[in-house]
């Protein structure tokens, strides 16, 4: 039997750095290369920032940073929420390295406005020249309350696609669409600057995503998302977009040599694994074979003379009447887990479930990544603090070396140094009993 497990797909999940993206073309590897679409929806979010909406991002975080290192502006703050009755939330920083923190600093502000503005006004906490330099003027309140909801929009995006647990590449065009079609299409009412952050945020999506592209069919994100039951319909594609995915699904069905025993190369689910070792342990226990048979029969007859597969649409050897039977198939509901749905109908699909498991099993971020090193760094800091010997006292106690001073004794030195030092390697051939010889320790 064809072990399957060597034919996985190997794909590599990166940023958009542009190092990283040449060294995962095509012509320099053979996995495939799939940019990070957390990553992707935040530098699209940045191309959408215009000058003016970069200044009010500036003057919000102006005032946020005075907040936080203010002890009296923060005091203040809180006896203005108190007395306002809002929420006792402190004001959120906004940061290049961290995605969706503009969008978290301007609900933030605005939940919080009249407390703040409250506390600028108060001149026993914020002198007037200070309060002139902090105040947002009300057509960046109002531009913050207009943007917004498209921020909040791209936030959501971001969040879906940053889960570890499930399934999320094939969210991935899914998403895009929804936003090009839907959620970035102005409005009637939408304000001349949301209308142009909407449209460059609509553009830069189009452009990295390749969308409209011939190549776009062959991606496999898209190959996951045809491949995953609550998307297979593709409804954001046209009629010929559509007809060339199913005729790339026929190609990778008709590449496989089709088998009967797929279950050999699926991993055991916890709950069958515990099922099966429950009954083979309760064998010898158990209800005779005969009279388990008679019971059987008598729940369903049928089902016993006919066999289980019975109601299956015969395939056969036909590709095409698979991916046939699988499109036209209803459509779960978007709560459905793609897994679980395939570890049910993979007697009925045996090609296509093993497509599954090869592209289903992509992460559609690297935020996963990303997480175990930020959590790492910051474990361990790579800075390290240079340790000197001070005249008079000895060296630190976790330095095994140390610069050492003019005045050290020469004896001392080579009593509590039996180690070879950087010099006593270059000069092997002197003496070793010249105990007035200096020797100099290199700090690691």
């Amino acid at each position: 039997m064809e072990d399957h497990r060597s034919e996985l797909s190997s794909a590599c999940i990166h940023d958009n750095a542009r190092n990283i993206v040449a060294a995962n073309s095509p012509g320099r590897v053979s996995w495939d290369s799939i940019p990070c679409f957390a990553h992707t929806l935040q530098l699209t979010v940045n191309d959408g920032f215009n000058v003016f909406v970069h200044r009010v991002i500036v003057a919000a975080g102006r005032l946020v940073r005075h907040f936080n290192h203010s002890t009296p502006a923060c005091k203040a703050l809180e006896a203005k929420q108190d007395q306002m009755q809002l929420p006792k939330h402190q004001l959120i920083q906004s940061c290049k390295t961290r995605w969706n923190s503009v969008c978290d600093m301007m609900a933030r502000l605005l939940e919080q406005r009249w407390a703040v503005t409250a506390v600028l006004s108060d001149r026993a906490v914020t002198k007037l020249q200070e309060a002139r330099t902090l105040e947002i003027r009300d057509e960046h309140w109002q531009i913050m309350e207009e943007i917004l909801p498209v921020l909040e929009k791209l936030k959501c995006a971001t969040t879906v696609m940053s889960t570890e647990k499930e399934v999320s590449v094939s969210n991935i065009y899914p998403i895009t669409f929804s936003l090009i079609n839907k959620h970035l299409i102005s409005a009637e009412d939408d304000s001349p600057r949301v209308k142009e952050f909407k449209a460059n945020v609509r553009q830069s999506l189009c452009d990295r995503m390749g969308v409209g592209t011939d190549e776009l069919v062959t991606k496999p994100a898209l190959i996951a998302s045809a491949l995953d039951p609550r998307h297979k319909h593709l409804r954001f594609f046209s009629s010929r977009e559509k007809e060339a995915t199913k005729a790339k699904l026929l190609e990778l069905c008709a590449n496989m040599a089709a088998t009967a025993g797929n279950d050999e190369d699926e991993p055991v689910a916890a709950g069958e694994e515990g099922a099966s070792g429950a009954a083979a342990e309760n064998e010898d226990t158990a209800v005779p074979a005969a009279q388990a048979g008679v019971r059987r029969s008598q729940d369903s007859a049928m089902t016993l003379l006919l066999g289980d597969d019975y109601s299956s649409p015969e395939q056969g050897d036909d590709p095409e009447a698979e991916v046939d039977t699988y499109m036209r198939d209803n459509l779960p509901s978007l709560d459905t887990d793609p897994l679980e749905w395939w570890k049910i109908q993979k007697t009925r699909f045996p090609r296509l479930a093993i497509l599954a498991r090869r592209y289903l099993c992509i992460p559609g971020t690297s935020v996963p990544s990303e997480r175990i090193f930020s959590a790492a760094g910051l474990t361990r800091s790579r800075k390290k603090t240079p340790r000197t010997k001070t005249p008079g006292r000895g060296p630190p106690e976790d330095c095994s070396r140390s610069l050492s001073t003019e005045d050290s004794n020469p004896a001392e030195d080579k009593k509590n140094n039996s180690g070879t030092t950087q010099e006593e390697d270059l000069q092997r051939t002197t003496n070793e009993d010249n105990a007035s010889q200096q020797t100099r320790y290199l700090v690691p």
